[in-house]
């Protein structure tokens, strides 16, 4: 799957949620997650466990502030799976991220409403590919349309994962 994405350090999940209304965003549910990070010689692969997703992720993006492309493939898990204890036992874990995260939807696009522990509010705009189909420019236009939309400054946003910013946080 190939992805336009932003994340913006942004505290004001009503105001978003507002424009939600006015869109007739479609609202996919609250999910508490826990991401396992583990150590891999090149990208970021990552196991979410959450009450409405969970997959394992490896990704590849240059980490810039600003819109940015991604290269995603996910692997869909039963909430059961005892893939954890597999990769536990095979990899080094990095990092575990905690986050309280609202999905929404309009069209191709996916909003994360996110609260991590530790690190705050945070909003994320993905405007998802799947099939290969919608250009690339295409892309990051949906993702600007929608940062001007809920008047996301520059100083606001992130360009680094959650779990690069709880390392830096902890001075790993």
């Amino acid at each position: 799957m190939k992805l336009a994405e932003i994340k913006a350090k942004h505290e004001n999940h009503d105001y978003i949620k507002g424009i939600f209304k006015t869109l007739n965003a479609s609202f996919k549910g609250i999910d508490n997650q826990i991401d396992t990070y583990f150590k891999v010689p090149k990208g970021k692969l990552k196991l979410r466990e959450g009450n409405i997703e969970n997959y394992l992720i490896y990704y590849e993006r240059n980490e810039v502030k600003g819109v940015k492309q991604s290269n995603v493939i996910l692997y869909k898990l039963r909430a059961s799976s005892t893939l954890k204890q597999i990769l536990m036992n095979v990899l080094s874990p990095l990092v575990v991220v905690y986050k309280r995260r609202e999905i929404y939807y309009i069209d191709n696009v996916k909003f994360h409403l996110d609260t991590v522990n530790d690190l705050g509010k945070f909003v994320e705009i993905e405007a998802r590919d799947e099939f290969n189909l919608i250009p690339h420019d295409r892309l990051f236009n949906q993702v600007k349309r929608y940062m001007k939309l809920f008047e996301i400054r520059h100083e606001e946003l992130v360009d680094a994962s959650y779990a690069d910013l709880l390392l830096q946080q902890l001075n790993v």
